[in-house]
């Protein structure tokens, strides 16, 4: 889109600062605008390119505006803060923002509502598996407290803590020795929450071919294969498989002066949840792959084990950005050969 006005959005909970300079006037426009009239204020105007942090409620907005006909870019934050120099207010980062979106720089893939959907149920399971692993933490730490020490383990929990709550029950009241069973009890109301939330996952990948295709790569369970889809949205909006890599922080970061480069650990940039399916993914693989490939052999020859890991999670990465961009199913023995 050529010689369209360039806006900066600060989104909030109810009111939005907008920014942008009027290409008749040449006035600079900076003006709270409440989230009722939002969208009012966009309707009858011509094409615009609306820069917005990806925070919060973006991809709603963006989605609202992009039906308008305007064209929206959504912005990581870190990117939108080297333009903020001064105070930190609703103003100042809508003319961060403003000055960030004339940028050239990689956009947030605009989510599609199915796309969020996805990921509101990879949350809410993560979430009851950290309740759980809390609650369980808390019922081990309240047992030591009497002398009673629990092995490693949830199977072995299970196994050892009624007769844990037996012989304590000879020595506290009654009431204590209630509210512990009931917490013990509760963890099987998670359990079964958590159960319920992956088999809404499995009868969403039955009908989604982007989800049942890469499934069929190695170290691709439902989880990667459900997250992976929801979070790239569009996977042609990246270049390359690098690009993605990079995206989810599985490429080395980079420091250096003077012509030379120094190379670090990962960057660690992106969504860690997706990063960590990834490493899971490809530490399953090296696990349990009879046969792990040649390049993983003489990897592991020469580098640490956690090394080859994320390697390998790297190079599945780009094996899941093939097939989603180019739309084909996986192949194993696949030599991608670049077009002349």
């Amino acid at each position: 889109m050529v010689n369209c006005t360039a806006v900066g959005v600060d989104i909030a909970k109810t009111v939005f600062q907008v920014h942008y300079v009027d290409q008749e006037t040449g006035e600079i426009v900076n003006k709270p605008s409440k989230r009722a009239k939002f969208l009012e204020f966009f309707v009858n105007r011509a094409p615009c390119l609306i820069g917005m942090e990806a925070c919060g409620g973006a991809h709603h907005w963006a989605r609202q505006l992009t039906k308008m006909g305007h064209e929206v870019k959504l912005m990581a934050a870190e990117f939108v803060k080297a333009f903020n120099v001064r105070n930190k207010n609703d103003a100042a980062d809508a003319r961060a923002i403003w000055l960030a979106v004339q940028q050239p720089g990689k956009a947030v893939a605009i989510k599609a509502e199915m796309q969020q959907a996805m990921l509101a149920l990879h949350r809410m399971r993560e979430q009851l598996v950290k309740f759980r692993t809390m609650q369980i933490n808390g019922l081990r730490g309240l047992l030591t407290e009497y002398g009673e020490v629990m092995s490693k383990g949830r199977e072995k929990l299970n196994k050892e803590i009624p007769e844990v709550l037996g012989r304590i029950a000879e020595r506290l009241p009654a009431v204590v020795v209630d509210t512990l069973r009931e917490q013990w009890n509760g963890l099987a109301q998670l359990d079964e929450q958590v159960a319920q939330i992956e088999r809404r996952m499995r009868e969403w990948k039955k009908e989604d071919k982007a989800v049942k295709a890469i499934s069929e790569i190695p170290g691709v369970g439902l989880l990667t294969a459900t997250a992976a889809v929801a979070m790239i949205g569009d996977a042609k909006a990246f270049k390359s498989g690098r690009e993605f890599a990079a995206w989810v922080g599985l490429v080395p970061k980079q420091t250096g002066s003077g012509g030379k480069v120094n190379l670090h650990g990962i960057s660690k940039r992106g969504d860690t949840y997706l990063r960590t399916l990834l490493i899971h993914g490809a530490r399953s693989v090296l696990t349990n792959a009879k046969e792990p490939g040649l390049w993983v052999e003489q990897m592991n020859k020469r580098r640490p084990k956690n090394v080859v890991i994320v390697a390998l999670a790297n190079k599945m990465a780009r094996t899941r950005w093939a097939v989603l961009a180019h739309e084909r199913s996986y192949q194993k023995d696949h030599v991608s050969v670049k077009p002349a």
